[in-house]
């Protein structure tokens, strides 16, 4: 069980919340929302297929159609050659700082580009300035998706999916394993069967999954006493 758990690790990220691809974000879009390609609020399932397309692509680094420990080894050896400057197949002291300093400017880049988006988005009048009111809602709308955030960094759920997704038993997760497990969460959320998954779906979804947790709690606390 613990090599399947580190096989799946790196594919959880990509599913989770709403039946939708995590990890990567368009813009400063995380979590479920980073599927809404268009910006209009809602999640359809062409979207949700589309970046769980775009996420298994990435992941699946031997370009076989399966995750499995053979593309966590690919990415450590990719990883590896790029800290390497010397190519002699040892890391110096000097080439691990470099590395460490390249990583670490590659999030100060990025988290520039967040912080001007976060601007963006909190100055609704495109006005060049954020008023009292704007930050306001802005702060709202944030502690919203910080919330959402919270619950998938657990990862347990998503764990749980992915585990659920490996129907054969292999170790592993095919394109289609991945494709039927984000197409039976997102059914799951999109409550009316409309084929989209609208903010109220998202947020009855994510109430059902606290009250879920509320449960396994209070039954564990039964056990033990």
């Amino acid at each position: 069980m613990r090599k399947l758990t580190l096989t799946l690790s790196a594919a959880a990220l990509a599913l989770g919340g709403a039946g939708v691809a995590l990890a990567d974000h368009h813009g400063d879009k995380r979590g479920p929302m980073a599927a809404d390609t268009d910006n209009d609020g809602v999640i359809t399932l062409a979207e949700a297929t589309a970046h769980g397309a775009e996420r298994f692509q990435k992941m699946d680094a031997n370009s076989d159609g399966v995750l499995n420990r053979e593309d966590r080894a690919l990415r450590r050896a990719a990883r590896f050659e790029a800290a390497d400057a010397d190519g002699n197949g040892e890391l110096t002291a000097a080439e691990m700082a470099a590395a460490r300093e390249a990583r670490q400017a590659e999030r100060s880049e990025r988290r520039a580009e967040r912080q001007a988006a976060r601007f963006a988005r909190l100055d609704t009048d495109n006005s060049g300035g954020v008023s009292e009111t704007e930050l306001e809602a802005g702060m709202q709308a944030r502690g919203e998706r910080r919330e959402g955030r919270r619950g998938g960094r657990r990862g347990g759920h998503a764990m749980h999916m992915l585990r659920q997704a490996d129907t054969n038993g292999d170790e592993a997760i095919s394109r289609e394993e991945f494709d039927a497990a984000i197409l039976a969460r997102f059914n799951r959320v999109d409550a009316d069967g409309s084929g989209s998954i609208t903010a109220e779906e998202r947020a009855a979804a994510k109430e059902a999954r606290k009250q879920a947790r509320a449960e396994r709690r209070a039954n564990r606390g039964d056990r033990s006493n």
